[in-house]
């Protein structure tokens, strides 16, 4: 992820004109640099390929009370109550909450933020690289607070799951080994149309479906589909006396000119580096596993998403005359004597997932 600004002779003496002696041309200069990037940054946010964009966002006026009528967005239970998980600070332990089906849901939203300074000279110079630098690694803040917010939710919205064909902890299945093999994706589709009933426990409209369009893994995770090409893929003894059988020539064909995985049986793989055991995922998954039996030290979490279901959703407040979600702002704090130009950035938005029958699990 990159931001760049081009060279050109407007842009370098925008640039240059940050770095003014005189104040008042300076902090206009500033401005308006941050107004022609704000959108930029936000942009780069919500193209990238990370957890964080799995939700569905929802934006909201400043002045809003904002809420959501859970009678649109969730199927009516037998017991007509939904269960509802959210956080109440950036970086809070997300909690359950019990709705009857026709309220209005209220949630909670949180700042989060970023600020970053660079020397003056740099612009005096039309040092466009440097602010180029500056905005990228704002973006590159804003999305690491971003995920990990987001993975609070779909931990504790897995770990809780209760639907009316599967108790709280029954969305997570166990693998068969130490590596990932057919049989465990298979399990999974299985459970996950196992959870996708309709609101009376029964088939849906249109038939059943596979409840997973994308399942985020650990790198050695994507090793093991890889392996597939080269190693044996059954779980039950052939007929004809083998305890062993590759997988069908076009199956292992795709593997092998497959670099990136970007699907398999189905679903899209996101290989993310925060999960696999002993990383930040895998350890966030440990303290809000409940009952769940779960090894941090020998054991990882992949997590079965269903975009199909506007089920994660992440409510945004827009502030009065923003151009994005991120609002970037010149960072006044610095005197004319520090020599810095600072700019501040910052988003209020929340998280939430009013449907946990859209996420299921396998511990291997």
């Amino acid at each position: 992820m990159k931001i760049t600004i081009k060279r050109t002779e407007d842009q370098l003496a925008l640039v240059r004109a940050m770095g003014s002696n005189n104040r008042e041309e300076a902090y206009e200069a500033q401005a308006a640099v941050a107004e022609l990037l704000g959108p930029v940054v936000t942009e780069v946010i919500n193209n990238a390929v990370t957890v964080g964009n799995l939700f569905t966002t929802l934006t909201y006026q400043a002045d809003d009370n904002p809420s959501l009528p859970l009678d649109l967005f969730h199927d009516i239970t037998d017991e007509d109550y939904v269960q509802v998980y959210s956080q109440q600070v950036a970086g809070g332990l997300p909690y359950n909450q019990v709705f009857p089906a026709h309220n209005e849901l209220k949630f909670s939203t949180y700042t989060l933020d970023s600020a970053l300074a660079f020397d003056r000279k740099y612009a005096k110079k039309a040092r466009v690289d440097v602010v180029s630098k500056t905005f990228t690694r704002m973006a590159q803040e804003v999305m690491l607070k971003q995920e990990r917010t987001a993975f609070n939710v779909l931990a504790s919205a897995l770990v809780a799951g209760n639907s009316l064909t599967a108790s709280a902890g029954d969305h997570i299945i166990a693998a068969a080994g130490t590596n990932l093999v057919l049989d465990d994706l298979n399990n999974l589709i299985t459970k996950s149309k196992r959870i996708n009933s309709s609101f009376v426990g029964g088939t849906p409209v249109g038939g059943s479906k596979a409840g997973v369009t994308d399942l985020l893994v650990s790198p050695e995770v994507v090793e093991d589909i890889r392996a597939m090409a080269y190693n044996p893929v059954n779980t039950r003894q052939a007929t004809s006396g083998t305890t062993s059988m590759a997988a069908p020539e076009e199956l292992r064909s795709q593997l092998y000119s497959a670099a990136g995985l970007p699907s398999f049986y189905g679903i899209n793989i996101v290989e993310v580096l925060e999960m696999g055991s002993g990383q930040r995922f895998n350890k966030i998954f440990d303290a809000v596993k409940g009952g769940v039996s779960f090894t941090e030290g020998s054991e990882q979490i992949l997590i079965g998403v269903d975009r199909s279901r506007d089920a994660l959703l992440r409510p945004v407040v827009l502030d009065e005359g923003s151009t994005g979600e991120l609002n970037v702002l010149v960072d006044d704090q610095f005197s004319v004597r520090q020599n810095k130009i600072g700019y501040y950035g910052k988003v209020e938005e929340g998280r939430v997932c009013i449907d946990d029958r859209a996420l299921c699990g396998i511990i291997l």
